[in-house]
């Protein structure tokens, strides 16, 4: 019964994702979920990302948190829309809860929305909500072993943005295989290798975003 009754949320839940997907398709918006665990990255490359990028791209941004709001108010310095979603205790969002906010935006003046969603590697995986692709960050600190403890989170993802390795002078750590682990469990990851506090490694992550996007309104 319990099987049961997950396979109706999410079914449910793939509903609504889609609505949402049409919907961002009209106004051929790319829309990607970051995702990580708490404390990877995921508000330090969005600020990262919109102070590169605001001047040729429209961003708004969804923000999802259990509780606060300190993220938001992070991403609404850099004068973009931004809105937050606290689910309450939810480890994840979902497509209903994505739905809830577009009364905020105008889309037809966007060209990528970025929802970050609550810091967890396990919940956020599985549930859509209507993105074209999601983006993982993986901080060198978490250690070589996250795929193969949390594979569903790596096969989901297109992108693996590896962060922090500004600190790899000061950890036991390869980077090679960290690659070489999150390969294995989706041979198709464009990993990034990247540092949000010098940015290191971020022209590249830009560059590839800049043609999703543009690749994303032309079709």
């Amino acid at each position: 019964m319990k099987i049961s009754v997950v396979k109706d949320i999410l079914a449910a839940n793939d509903r609504i994702a889609q609505e949402n997907r049409t919907l961002f398709d009209r106004h051929g918006l790319l829309v990607f979920n970051l995702m990580s665990s708490p404390g990877a990255g995921k508000t330090s490359l969005l600020e990262r990302t919109i102070d590169a990028l605001k001047n040729d791209i429209n961003i708004g941004v969804i923000e999802g948190d259990i509780q606060s709001s300190q993220d938001a108010e992070r991403i609404a310095k850099k004068e973009i829309p931004v809105v937050q979603i606290n689910t309450g205790g939810a480890c994840h969002l979902d497509g209903n809860m994505i739905r809830d906010t577009f009364k905020e935006f105008d889309f037809d003046n966007l060209d990528l929305l970025v929802v970050e969603n609550v810091g967890n590697l396990v919940c956020p995986a599985e549930f859509q909500v209507g993105e074209d692709f999601k983006v993982m960050i993986l901080s060198l600190t978490e250690g070589e072993d996250k795929p193969a403890k949390y594979p569903l989170m790596f096969r989901e993802s297109k992108v693996l943005l590896i962060n922090k390795i500004d600190l790899l002078p000061y950890l036991d750590i390869h980077i090679e295989k960290f690659r070489e682990e999150a390969l294995k469990v989706n041979p198709s990851l464009i990993i990034f290798e990247v540092s949000c506090k010098t940015g290191e490694g971020l022209d590249a992550w830009y560059d590839w975003l800049k043609e999703a996007v543009k690749a994303r309104s032309a079709a």
